[in-house]
Protein backbone atom coordinates (compact mmCIF):
# COMPACT_ATOMS: atom_id res chain seq x y z
CA UNK A 1 0.00 0.00 0.00
CA UNK A 2 0.96 3.55 -0.76
CA UNK A 3 2.25 5.58 2.51
CA UNK A 4 0.77 9.05 2.64
CA UNK A 5 2.19 12.04 4.84
CA UNK A 6 -0.87 14.27 5.75
CA UNK A 7 -0.85 17.55 7.21
CA UNK A 8 -3.58 17.51 10.00
CA UNK A 9 -6.19 20.73 9.81
CA UNK A 10 -4.74 22.76 12.31
CA UNK A 11 -1.69 23.11 9.89
CA UNK A 12 0.56 20.87 12.19
CA UNK A 13 2.49 17.85 10.60
CA UNK A 14 1.03 14.05 12.30
CA UNK A 15 4.04 11.88 11.67
CA UNK A 16 1.67 9.50 13.48
CA UNK A 17 -0.37 9.43 10.56
CA UNK A 18 2.06 9.67 8.02
CA UNK A 19 3.37 6.64 9.01
CA UNK A 20 0.43 4.66 8.60
CA UNK A 21 -0.77 2.18 6.06
CA UNK A 22 -4.30 3.43 4.31
CA UNK A 23 -6.32 -0.33 5.27
CA UNK A 24 -9.72 -1.41 4.48
CA UNK A 25 -12.08 -0.97 6.93
CA UNK A 26 -14.88 -3.92 6.55
CA UNK A 27 -14.88 -6.46 3.52
CA UNK A 28 -15.76 -6.33 -0.17
CA UNK A 29 -17.53 -9.38 -1.87
CA UNK A 30 -19.77 -10.28 -4.84
CA UNK A 31 -23.34 -12.79 -4.64
CA UNK A 32 -26.08 -13.13 -6.84
CA UNK A 33 -24.95 -10.20 -8.92
CA UNK A 34 -24.98 -7.89 -6.19
CA UNK A 35 -21.87 -5.78 -4.78
CA UNK A 36 -21.55 -6.76 -0.80
CA UNK A 37 -19.82 -4.92 1.91
CA UNK A 38 -19.68 -6.36 5.40
CA UNK A 39 -18.36 -3.99 8.62
CA UNK A 40 -18.93 -5.50 12.26
CA UNK A 41 -22.87 -5.97 11.89
CA UNK A 42 -24.18 -3.99 8.72
CA UNK A 43 -24.35 -5.62 5.84
CA UNK A 44 -24.75 -4.16 2.88
CA UNK A 45 -26.09 -4.83 -0.99
CA UNK A 46 -25.97 -3.10 -3.86
CA UNK A 47 -28.23 -4.85 -6.42
CA UNK A 48 -29.23 -3.79 -10.26
CA UNK A 49 -32.98 -3.39 -10.00
CA UNK A 50 -34.24 -2.96 -14.24
CA UNK A 51 -32.17 -1.05 -16.35
CA UNK A 52 -29.78 1.68 -14.84
CA UNK A 53 -30.90 1.36 -11.70
CA UNK A 54 -29.89 -0.01 -7.98
CA UNK A 55 -31.84 -1.03 -5.00
CA UNK A 56 -29.49 -0.60 -1.94
CA UNK A 57 -29.98 -2.29 1.27
CA UNK A 58 -28.12 -2.66 4.33
CA UNK A 59 -29.13 -4.10 7.89
CA UNK A 60 -27.77 -4.88 11.29
CA UNK A 61 -30.40 -7.71 11.80
CA UNK A 62 -28.63 -11.31 11.86
CA UNK A 63 -30.19 -12.06 8.26
CA UNK A 64 -31.54 -9.26 6.18
CA UNK A 65 -35.88 -9.11 5.77
CA UNK A 66 -37.29 -9.71 2.57
CA UNK A 67 -40.13 -7.40 2.07
CA UNK A 68 -39.92 -5.71 -1.18
CA UNK A 69 -42.67 -2.55 0.03
CA UNK A 70 -43.03 -0.59 -2.82
CA UNK A 71 -40.69 -2.51 -5.14
CA UNK A 72 -43.77 -4.51 -6.48
CA UNK A 73 -43.12 -5.51 -10.17
CA UNK A 74 -40.49 -8.25 -11.38
CA UNK A 75 -37.71 -6.28 -13.08
CA UNK A 76 -35.64 -8.06 -16.21
CA UNK A 77 -32.35 -9.52 -14.73
CA UNK A 78 -29.48 -7.34 -15.78
CA UNK A 79 -25.65 -8.35 -15.89
CA UNK A 80 -24.01 -5.95 -13.36
CA UNK A 81 -20.49 -4.88 -13.94
CA UNK A 82 -18.26 -5.25 -10.70
CA UNK A 83 -14.84 -4.68 -9.76
CA UNK A 84 -13.65 -4.96 -6.36
CA UNK A 85 -10.22 -3.67 -5.63
CA UNK A 86 -7.45 -3.37 -2.87
CA UNK A 87 -9.27 0.11 -1.31
CA UNK A 88 -12.92 0.20 -2.82
CA UNK A 89 -15.05 -1.53 -4.90
CA UNK A 90 -17.79 -0.44 -8.26
CA UNK A 91 -20.65 -1.93 -9.64
CA UNK A 92 -22.14 -0.33 -12.60
CA UNK A 93 -25.77 -0.97 -14.65
CA UNK A 94 -25.63 0.56 -17.62
CA UNK A 95 -25.87 4.60 -16.87
CA UNK A 96 -25.69 4.31 -13.18
CA UNK A 97 -22.41 3.14 -11.23
CA UNK A 98 -22.25 2.76 -7.04
CA UNK A 99 -18.55 3.75 -5.93
CA UNK A 100 -18.01 2.19 -2.63
CA UNK A 101 -14.44 3.19 -0.88
CA UNK A 102 -12.78 1.59 2.10
CA UNK A 103 -14.68 2.90 4.95
CA UNK A 104 -18.32 1.91 2.92
CA UNK A 105 -19.04 5.62 2.00
CA UNK A 106 -21.26 5.21 -1.23
CA UNK A 107 -20.87 7.33 -4.37
CA UNK A 108 -23.09 7.11 -7.96
CA UNK A 109 -22.30 8.58 -11.01
CA UNK A 110 -23.52 8.69 -14.34
CA UNK A 111 -22.34 7.07 -17.43
CA UNK A 112 -20.17 10.54 -18.52
CA UNK A 113 -18.75 9.92 -15.09
CA UNK A 114 -20.57 13.25 -13.83
CA UNK A 115 -21.56 12.50 -9.84
CA UNK A 116 -25.66 12.15 -8.78
CA UNK A 117 -25.25 11.83 -5.36
CA UNK A 118 -22.72 10.60 -2.44
CA UNK A 119 -23.42 9.64 1.39
CA UNK A 120 -22.44 12.11 4.06
CA UNK A 121 -19.66 10.34 6.54
CA UNK A 122 -17.37 12.26 9.04
CA UNK A 123 -15.38 10.20 11.00
CA UNK A 124 -11.91 9.28 11.79
CA UNK A 125 -11.61 5.61 10.27
CA UNK A 126 -9.68 6.37 7.62
CA UNK A 127 -6.96 9.44 8.67
CA UNK A 128 -5.81 9.69 4.74
CA UNK A 129 -9.82 10.24 3.67
CA UNK A 130 -11.23 13.16 2.54
CA UNK A 131 -13.68 12.29 5.23
CA UNK A 132 -12.10 12.53 8.15
CA UNK A 133 -13.23 14.55 10.73
CA UNK A 134 -13.72 14.12 14.37
CA UNK A 135 -17.85 14.96 13.91
CA UNK A 136 -18.12 11.24 14.10
CA UNK A 137 -20.74 11.02 11.93
CA UNK A 138 -22.28 8.10 10.04
CA UNK A 139 -23.88 7.89 6.74
CA UNK A 140 -26.19 5.01 7.78
CA UNK A 141 -26.63 5.46 11.58
CA UNK A 142 -28.68 2.29 13.13
CA UNK A 143 -29.75 3.53 16.57
CA UNK A 144 -31.41 0.45 18.36
CA UNK A 145 -34.95 0.94 19.80
CA UNK A 146 -34.80 -0.80 23.47
CA UNK A 147 -36.67 -3.80 24.19
CA UNK A 148 -36.74 -4.91 20.24
CA UNK A 149 -35.48 -5.81 17.59
CA UNK A 150 -35.63 -2.45 15.46
CA UNK A 151 -33.52 0.41 14.67
CA UNK A 152 -34.09 4.27 14.03
CA UNK A 153 -32.44 4.79 11.18
CA UNK A 154 -30.99 7.86 9.60
CA UNK A 155 -29.47 8.20 6.02
CA UNK A 156 -27.23 10.87 4.80
CA UNK A 157 -26.15 12.00 1.65
CA UNK A 158 -24.45 15.40 0.56
CA UNK A 159 -26.52 18.01 -0.60
CA UNK A 160 -25.59 19.48 -4.01
CA UNK A 161 -27.49 23.46 -2.89
CA UNK A 162 -27.87 24.07 -6.84
CA UNK A 163 -29.85 21.02 -7.06
CA UNK A 164 -33.86 21.23 -7.46
CA UNK A 165 -36.23 18.29 -6.13
CA UNK A 166 -39.60 17.72 -7.37
CA UNK A 167 -42.02 15.04 -6.35
CA UNK A 168 -42.76 13.60 -3.04
CA UNK A 169 -46.09 13.44 -3.16
CA UNK A 170 -48.92 15.85 -2.07
CA UNK A 171 -48.34 18.35 1.06
CA UNK A 172 -49.96 21.39 2.08
CA UNK A 173 -47.03 23.88 0.90
CA UNK A 174 -46.92 25.79 -1.86
CA UNK A 175 -43.57 24.82 -3.25
CA UNK A 176 -43.34 23.44 -7.08
CA UNK A 177 -38.72 22.90 -5.74
CA UNK A 178 -38.11 21.06 -2.47
CA UNK A 179 -34.93 22.12 -1.84
CA UNK A 180 -34.65 23.23 1.36
CA UNK A 181 -37.90 21.36 3.07
CA UNK A 182 -38.29 19.35 5.85
CA UNK A 183 -41.03 16.86 5.06
CA UNK A 184 -42.83 14.37 7.37
CA UNK A 185 -42.86 10.96 6.20
CA UNK A 186 -46.70 10.23 6.89
CA UNK A 187 -49.89 10.40 5.49
CA UNK A 188 -52.36 12.51 6.75
CA UNK A 189 -55.51 13.84 5.66
CA UNK A 190 -54.96 16.05 2.96
CA UNK A 191 -51.34 14.14 3.37
CA UNK A 192 -50.26 12.12 0.69
CA UNK A 193 -46.44 11.21 1.48
CA UNK A 194 -44.98 9.41 -1.86
CA UNK A 195 -41.05 9.30 -1.01
CA UNK A 196 -40.26 9.16 -4.47
CA UNK A 197 -37.84 12.59 -5.93
CA UNK A 198 -36.40 13.36 -9.26
CA UNK A 199 -33.32 15.38 -8.96
CA UNK A 200 -32.35 18.28 -11.60
CA UNK A 201 -29.23 16.48 -11.38
CA UNK A 202 -30.76 13.63 -13.62
CA UNK A 203 -31.72 11.12 -11.03
CA UNK A 204 -34.60 9.34 -9.58
CA UNK A 205 -34.79 7.75 -5.47
CA UNK A 206 -37.34 5.96 -4.25
CA UNK A 207 -37.32 6.19 -0.02
CA UNK A 208 -38.35 2.29 0.20
CA UNK A 209 -39.35 1.76 4.02
CA UNK A 210 -43.21 2.09 4.74
CA UNK A 211 -42.19 3.37 8.34
CA UNK A 212 -43.11 6.80 9.49
CA UNK A 213 -40.11 9.24 9.22
CA UNK A 214 -39.07 12.66 8.02
CA UNK A 215 -36.84 13.60 4.55
CA UNK A 216 -34.70 16.74 5.31
CA UNK A 217 -33.54 18.27 1.72
CA UNK A 218 -30.85 20.53 3.43
CA UNK A 219 -28.89 22.99 2.07
CA UNK A 220 -25.73 20.88 3.17
CA UNK A 221 -26.90 17.83 3.76
CA UNK A 222 -29.85 15.61 2.90
CA UNK A 223 -31.22 13.10 5.84
CA UNK A 224 -33.76 10.60 5.47
CA UNK A 225 -35.35 8.85 8.54
CA UNK A 226 -37.26 5.97 9.69
CA UNK A 227 -38.17 6.21 13.43
CA UNK A 228 -38.93 1.86 13.63
CA UNK A 229 -37.42 -0.25 10.79
CA UNK A 230 -35.04 -3.44 10.23
CA UNK A 231 -33.36 -2.21 7.44
CA UNK A 232 -32.43 0.71 5.10
CA UNK A 233 -34.10 0.24 1.86
CA UNK A 234 -33.95 2.49 -1.34
CA UNK A 235 -33.88 2.63 -4.99
CA UNK A 236 -31.84 4.57 -6.77
CA UNK A 237 -31.73 5.51 -11.19
CA UNK A 238 -29.69 7.35 -13.73
CA UNK A 239 -31.76 9.42 -16.71
CA UNK A 240 -31.30 11.72 -18.76
CA UNK A 241 -34.53 13.04 -18.51
CA UNK A 242 -37.73 13.17 -15.90
CA UNK A 243 -39.42 11.08 -18.60
CA UNK A 244 -36.61 8.41 -18.18
CA UNK A 245 -36.64 8.44 -14.66
CA UNK A 246 -40.27 8.26 -14.45
CA UNK A 247 -40.68 5.39 -16.28
CA UNK A 248 -38.21 3.45 -14.65
CA UNK A 249 -39.94 4.25 -11.34
CA UNK A 250 -43.01 2.67 -12.97
CA UNK A 251 -41.26 -0.13 -14.39
CA UNK A 252 -40.41 -1.61 -10.82
CA UNK A 253 -43.12 0.18 -8.35
CA UNK A 254 -46.03 -0.62 -11.24
CA UNK A 255 -48.10 1.70 -13.20
CA UNK A 256 -51.61 3.50 -12.14
CA UNK A 257 -54.63 1.67 -13.73
CA UNK A 258 -56.56 3.39 -16.63
CA UNK A 259 -59.13 5.04 -15.13
CA UNK A 260 -63.13 4.58 -16.16
CA UNK A 261 -64.02 6.75 -19.29
CA UNK A 262 -67.00 8.79 -17.08
CA UNK A 263 -64.16 9.11 -13.99
CA UNK A 264 -62.23 11.60 -16.49
CA UNK A 265 -64.71 14.48 -16.31
CA UNK A 266 -65.53 16.72 -13.92
CA UNK A 267 -66.27 15.29 -9.99
CA UNK A 268 -68.30 17.50 -8.07
CA UNK A 269 -67.94 17.28 -4.28
CA UNK A 270 -68.81 19.70 -1.11
CA UNK A 271 -68.16 19.61 2.60
CA UNK A 272 -70.72 17.95 2.28
CA UNK A 273 -74.36 16.91 1.21
CA UNK A 274 -76.10 16.83 4.37
CA UNK A 275 -79.33 14.74 2.35
CA UNK A 276 -80.51 13.19 -0.62
CA UNK A 277 -83.03 15.64 -1.88
CA UNK A 278 -79.68 18.39 -1.35
CA UNK A 279 -77.17 16.08 -3.82
CA UNK A 280 -80.05 15.33 -6.66
CA UNK A 281 -81.02 19.13 -6.55
CA UNK A 282 -77.31 20.10 -7.27
CA UNK A 283 -77.00 17.54 -10.07
CA UNK A 284 -80.23 18.74 -11.41
CA UNK A 285 -79.50 21.78 -11.78
CA UNK A 286 -75.78 21.09 -13.76
CA UNK A 287 -77.90 19.36 -15.98
CA UNK A 288 -80.68 22.27 -16.33
CA UNK A 289 -77.39 25.00 -17.19
CA UNK A 290 -76.34 22.40 -19.24
CA UNK A 291 -72.53 22.12 -17.19
CA UNK A 292 -70.70 18.52 -17.98
CA UNK A 293 -70.73 16.64 -15.27
CA UNK A 294 -69.51 13.30 -14.36
CA UNK A 295 -69.34 11.89 -10.75
CA UNK A 296 -70.44 13.98 -7.86
CA UNK A 297 -69.89 12.52 -4.28
CA UNK A 298 -71.52 12.08 -1.28
CA UNK A 299 -68.66 12.60 1.57
CA UNK A 300 -68.72 11.77 5.29
CA UNK A 301 -71.48 11.67 7.71
CA UNK A 302 -74.11 10.27 5.34
CA UNK A 303 -74.39 7.51 7.17
CA UNK A 304 -76.03 6.58 11.03
CA UNK A 305 -72.97 5.95 12.97
CA UNK A 306 -69.47 6.05 12.27
CA UNK A 307 -68.89 2.29 11.33
CA UNK A 308 -72.29 1.43 9.97
CA UNK A 309 -70.90 1.31 6.05
CA UNK A 310 -74.92 2.95 4.96
CA UNK A 311 -76.38 5.77 4.27
CA UNK A 312 -78.67 7.12 6.86
CA UNK A 313 -82.45 6.24 6.31
CA UNK A 314 -83.61 9.56 7.68
CA UNK A 315 -81.96 11.99 5.64
CA UNK A 316 -81.33 9.34 2.71
CA UNK A 317 -84.72 7.51 2.62
CA UNK A 318 -83.87 5.84 -1.00
CA UNK A 319 -80.01 5.31 -1.98
CA UNK A 320 -81.45 3.09 -4.93
CA UNK A 321 -83.82 5.45 -6.78
CA UNK A 322 -80.98 8.74 -6.22
CA UNK A 323 -78.54 6.35 -8.14
CA UNK A 324 -81.02 5.77 -10.71
CA UNK A 325 -81.76 8.59 -11.36
CA UNK A 326 -78.16 10.27 -10.95
CA UNK A 327 -77.76 7.71 -14.11
CA UNK A 328 -80.26 8.92 -16.06
CA UNK A 329 -78.52 11.97 -15.98
CA UNK A 330 -75.11 10.34 -16.86
CA UNK A 331 -74.04 10.96 -13.43
CA UNK A 332 -71.84 8.44 -11.56
CA UNK A 333 -71.77 8.10 -7.21
CA UNK A 334 -69.15 8.34 -5.11
CA UNK A 335 -69.48 7.47 -1.86
CA UNK A 336 -67.00 8.22 1.12
CA UNK A 337 -66.24 5.56 3.32
CA UNK A 338 -64.18 5.97 6.75
CA UNK A 339 -62.32 3.51 9.18
CA UNK A 340 -63.38 4.73 12.42
CA UNK A 341 -66.02 2.41 14.42
CA UNK A 342 -68.00 4.26 16.77
CA UNK A 343 -68.58 1.97 20.27
CA UNK A 344 -72.24 2.53 19.56
CA UNK A 345 -72.29 1.15 15.98
CA UNK A 346 -73.60 -2.19 14.47
CA UNK A 347 -70.30 -3.63 13.93
CA UNK A 348 -68.07 -2.44 16.58
CA UNK A 349 -69.14 -5.60 18.96
CA UNK A 350 -68.25 -8.48 16.17
CA UNK A 351 -64.78 -5.90 14.96
CA UNK A 352 -63.81 -5.96 19.08
CA UNK A 353 -64.02 -9.49 19.78
CA UNK A 354 -62.28 -10.64 16.41
CA UNK A 355 -59.21 -8.13 17.08
CA UNK A 356 -59.93 -6.10 13.82
CA UNK A 357 -59.14 -2.68 15.48
CA UNK A 358 -56.13 -1.06 15.40
CA UNK A 359 -53.84 -1.42 18.63
CA UNK A 360 -50.92 -0.39 19.87
CA UNK A 361 -48.18 -2.50 20.71
CA UNK A 362 -49.32 -2.62 24.15
CA UNK A 363 -52.90 -4.16 22.60
CA UNK A 364 -54.46 -1.07 23.79
CA UNK A 365 -57.13 -0.47 21.27
CA UNK A 366 -56.20 3.16 19.37
CA UNK A 367 -58.60 6.01 19.75
CA UNK A 368 -60.61 6.24 23.00
CA UNK A 369 -64.35 6.61 23.17
CA UNK A 370 -66.55 7.42 21.41
CA UNK A 371 -64.64 5.70 18.73
CA UNK A 372 -62.17 3.03 17.34
CA UNK A 373 -60.33 2.36 13.88
CA UNK A 374 -60.44 -0.74 12.15
CA UNK A 375 -57.13 -2.10 11.30
CA UNK A 376 -56.56 -2.27 7.29
CA UNK A 377 -53.34 -4.64 7.86
CA UNK A 378 -55.81 -7.30 8.59
CA UNK A 379 -57.48 -9.43 5.74
CA UNK A 380 -60.99 -10.54 7.33
CA UNK A 381 -60.87 -5.95 8.35
CA UNK A 382 -60.38 -5.52 4.99
CA UNK A 383 -63.28 -7.93 3.96
CA UNK A 384 -65.52 -7.03 6.41
CA UNK A 385 -66.28 -3.30 4.93
CA UNK A 386 -67.48 -4.84 1.44
CA UNK A 387 -69.84 -7.42 2.97
CA UNK A 388 -71.25 -4.73 5.11
CA UNK A 389 -72.33 -2.63 2.12
CA UNK A 390 -73.21 -5.63 0.13
CA UNK A 391 -75.64 -6.11 3.36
Amino acid sequence: MEERTIVNTMGTSAPEVANEKRRLFGSFCEADNALCYRLGAERLFITPWGENSFRVTSTKCAAMPEERWALTEEVKPVQAQIRIEEMQASITNGRITAVINNVGKIEYRNEKGELLLEEYLRNKNDMHGSTTSSLMIDAREFKPLIGGDEYALKVRFVSNPSEKIYGMGQYQQPYLDLKGMDLELAHRNSQASVPFMISSLGYGFLWNNPAVGRVNFGKNITTWEAASTKKMDYWITAGDTPAMIEEAYASVAGTVPMMPDYAMGFWQCKLRYQTQEELLEVAREYKRRGLPISVIVADFFHWPLQGEWKFDPVYWPDPDAMIAELKEMGIELMVSIWPTVDYRSENFTEMKERGLLIRTEESADVGGPPRDTGDPHIQASRELVPQALEG
